[in-house]
Parts: structure tokens; sequence; C-alpha cells
């Protein structure tokens, strides 16, 4: 198959293009502004545990479950539900690891029972 002289510089001209456009998503201008969040993720994945009055105030600050959730009754039928909101914070994982972190080494180190944090 042979190229015409048009056909090389349409297929050169998407090529740029494509350059460009994928040149362009790399951009920090154009990365998620999400990342502003990236240190203090960074930070509350890092943070060591080694405290247990702290530990303690990590596993009860941070709820077990999603504290939004609701169900809306009426006259005692379920009118309405409002799911967990919990997945919008972009801090969740990280939070929820510390909590993690906290009630393990209650557990492994001072030898805590953590039934009272569920």
């Amino acid at each position: 198959m042979m190229w015409t002289n048009s056909q090389s510089s349409t297929f050169s001209s998407s090529a740029v293009a494509y350059q460009n456009l994928s040149s362009a998503k790399s951009h920090p201008l154009h990365k998620n502004h999400l990342n502003l969040l990236e240190p203090v993720r960074r930070w509350l994945d890092e943070m060591q545990i080694d405290d247990p009055k702290f530990a303690r105030f990590v596993s009860k600050a941070i709820p077990s479950q999603c504290p939004f959730e609701r169900d809306i009754k009426l006259f005692g039928h379920l009118v309405g539900h409002i799911p967990p909101l919990c997945k919008l914070n972009p801090l969740y994982d990280q939070l929820v690891g510390l909590r993690f972190r906290a009630l393990c080494y209650l557990v492994d180190e001072c030898g805590e029972d953590i039934q009272s944090y569920a």
C-alpha cells in the first residue's frame, strides 16, 4: 500500500494532535484538584500510633460507621433512606486506616478490649 502525500500529512497531523492531547493530560494544571490533599493523605498514612492516650482518642473520634446514614420513618413506615455519605470524604480511606491502626495498637501493645469502641 502506498501513501500519498496528503494521506501522509493527515497521518502526521493526527499523530501530532494525539501527542499534544496526551501531553495536555499530564500538564500540572490539568491534574485532578484533589491532588492538593496528597500531603495530608501521606501524613495520615505515615502517622505512627505509639501512645495509648492518642490511640484511645483516635478510636473514639473517628466513628466505626458512617454517622449520616439514616432511615426516615413516618408513623412506623419507611419513607426514605439517606445513604452513607462518608465515601464522599476525600480523606475517608486514610481516616479509617488511622482508626484501624489505633485499634490494633490498643489490642496488640496495650492488651485492651476494644469492644467498647465499636
